[in-house]
């Protein structure tokens, strides 16, 4: 490069000048403002669904609401991770008789971005001992949110923390 004759560098230089100029005034891709309050009504409104998906016992349509990646995090539990460990310990909740689960949003936040955002949740599961007593659970919960390239929606983390008797 330094052997060049200067004819040569200066070209190159008004060239790349060029090049960043043009760069410079090509128009930005500008982003969409999100209606972060129109998206949280969304979420919650798929919170809801999902719930009513679990009081049917369809395990294929309540695991398609979380991501391939996801993790769920409950008291007393192992940590499950992935849609096959969701899927069994999904079915092995059904395989109790006693057993349901449901929850109500409270409360959404969906990041300026508009792809990731969390739900608060209250919580309740119900679940027969041994002896066939009736059990029941209160919990708050987090579950965060992360929107795909193709604009679903799907859970990626579920942390519940259980509520004093």
């Amino acid at each position: 490069m330094f052997n060049q004759k200067p004819n040569t560098m200066k070209a190159q230089v008004i060239l790349f000048l060029i090049v960043m100029s043009m760069y410079g005034c090509q128009e930005r891709e500008t982003q969409v403002p999100v209606d972060t309050q129109k998206e949280s009504e969304e979420l919650m409104a798929i919170s809801r669904e999902w719930s009513k998906a679990a009081a049917t016992k369809d395990v294929d349509k309540i695991v398609s609401y979380w991501a391939d990646d996801a993790v769920l995090m409950t008291p007393g539990e192992p940590v499950y991770t992935g849609k096959e460990a969701l899927r069994e310990m999904v079915n092995n909740g059904f395989s109790n008789p006693g057993f349901t689960i449901s929850w109500e949003p409270v409360s959404a936040n969906v990041s300026a971005s508009g792809d990731m955002a969390y739900i608060l949740e209250k919580t309740k599961v119900t679940w027969a001992d041994s002896l066939g007593n009736q059990h029941l659970e209160n919990s708050n919960t987090v579950t965060i949110w992360r929107k795909g390239a193709d604009g679903v929606w799907k859970a990626v983390v579920d942390i519940s923390a259980d509520l004093p008797a």
